[in-house]
């Protein structure tokens, strides 16, 4: 069980309505793009996707889908799955995978907690999860997604030696997930330099998150922790 009773979000968000265009080639393509949870998870991660793939990332809050985009289209043999509640912001990069003619995406629009569960035991080469919501408040912390349940999630579906990667620009969030992962004795932390958790890894394309954040003079974070 998740940490707290819902996981990571707290019901569907939604912002301004689709414009007629954009929700017609959106309803078009979720049904081939997401994955559904009704139906048992294949042993092999590999064969959810269109394009033939030798390995699978999940992101976690893809946000803009900046990210996910230009790793799907820089890594072709790499499939990724991508989750967003925001309906927005997942009918952006439906739209954008679709355009794209992208085989190797694949897209949850839930909470994040029951996908995990879902997932067989070993079958992820990595996880992102970039600039998540922070919850600054103290008393909100308890509903941060970095939680030892969820990484006990990221542990079961995490092959030997694949990787956690985590960013952010606010430091009470980096200390938390740094001391959540300490008492782990399945995760090590990557690092062996500042830079290495003060650069992000390469090739890096960003996301709007991280530039609000340089925009108003915080810097990101990035951590990285690999699965013993």
């Amino acid at each position: 069980m998740s940490d707290h009773p819902r996981g990571s979000f707290f019901g569907r968000r939604v912002g301004k309505p689709l414009r007629e265009q954009r929700r017609a080639r959106f309803e078009a393509a979720i049904g081939r793009l997401k994955v559904d949870l009704s139906r048992p998870a294949p042993s092999d991660l590999r064969e959810l996707f269109d394009a033939p793939v030798i390995s699978v990332w999940l992101e976690i809050g893809f946000g803009g889908g900046e990210h996910l985009m230009h790793e799907a289209r820089r890594l072709d043999d790499t499939g990724f799955i991508g989750v967003e509640p925001f309906v927005n912001s997942l009918a952006k990069t439906v739209v954008d995978v679709d355009e794209a003619g992208l085989g190797n995406v694949r897209l949850y629009d839930d909470d994040a907690v029951p996908l995990l569960d879902w997932l067989p035991e070993a079958s992820l080469d990595g996880i992102y999860q970039l600039y998540p919501d922070p919850w600054p408040k103290r008393r909100h912390w308890k509903r941060r997604f970095v939680s030892q349940s969820n990484i006990d999630r990221f542990a079961r579906v995490l092959k030997p030696g694949a990787c956690y990667r985590f960013a952010s620009d606010i430091d009470t969030y980096v200390e938390w997930t740094l001391a959540h992962f300490a008492r782990r004795p399945d995760f090590g932390w990557t690092a062996e330099r500042a830079a290495d958790w003060r650069e992000p890894w390469q090739p890096w394309s960003g996301t709007r998150y991280e530039d609000k954040a340089f925009r108003e003079g915080r810097r990101g974070h990035y951590l990285e922790f690999r699965r013993r």
